[in-house]
């Protein structure tokens, strides 16, 4: 089974850049986000600077009120400052939050994608046909380690097409009806063939595996869905 190896091997890597590039992606936006904010905001002295400046610029704010004016108002601009320092802290958890969160989410969101895919590549492993292995005295067919026990009509029709697959042959119904019958083909019909392997598919029970094992072609026919060379016919 080398081919799903190398392409669950190069769906992780594929996966792994994926979660690289995002992360990376992720962390420079809000990085990007967090320096325009922060640039943006006011100057936490900025309200204490200007009632500075109003008082210097204006000589005659020297009164009682005006003085006490300037106590309040600077009152005003420390808890402005403070106000806004505490902001900032805010500002800067939120981001960090929130880019913890959203550098989760994309590794989930990409985990669970390359799990899925390896599961896909697993499932179609294990039901992958690798040996088939006939026995007619038994009435048996072994599909990989697995076996089953057929009717004497379900293992002629899988023999019929066992030995088509190893001719590289594609028979359709009546041809099948033919080789089993021993009628000339001409003088069978194609729903008659077509009953076969629908019988077959049937005493096979699991229909993934059937399906798998017995490919039909459009136009043409049924045949073996498996490499000629892992056929055994006891």
């Amino acid at each position: 089974m080398p081919a799903p190896t190398s392409s669950a091997i190069e769906a992780l890597r594929r996966g792994s850049r994926t979660v690289t590039l995002g992360v990376a992606a992720v962390v420079v936006i809000l990085l990007a986000a967090a320096v325009f904010l922060f640039l943006n905001l006011p100057d936490a002295n900025a309200f204490n600077t200007r009632i500075e400046r109003l008082f210097i610029e204006n000589d005659q704010l020297r009164g009682a009120t005006e003085i006490k004016l300037l106590e309040i108002l600077a009152q005003s601009g420390t808890a402005f400052s403070e106000v806004l320092v505490s902001y900032r802290m805010v500002i800067f958890v939120l981001l960090v939050f929130s880019s913890a969160l959203l550098v989760a989410a994309l590794v989930f969101l990409v985990t669970i994608v390359a799990l899925n895919q390896r599961l896909r590549e697993m499932r179609q492993a294990g039901i992958q046909v690798a040996s088939l292995a006939i026995s007619r005295a038994e009435n048996t067919v072994t599909l990989n380690s697995m076996e089953f026990p057929l009717t004497a009509a379900a293992i002629e029709t899988l023999a019929v097409l066992a030995e088509a697959r190893m001719d590289d042959e594609v028979l359709n119904g009546a041809q099948i009806e033919a080789m089993i019958s021993g009628k000339n083909a001409a003088d069978c019909e194609e729903a008659a063939g077509a009953t076969r392997i629908k019988r077959l598919r049937d005493a096979l029970g699991n229909q993934m595996v059937s399906e798998l094992l017995i490919k039909t072609i459009a136009r043409k026919g049924y045949v073996l869905s498996i490499d000629k060379d892992a056929i055994r016919m006891d």
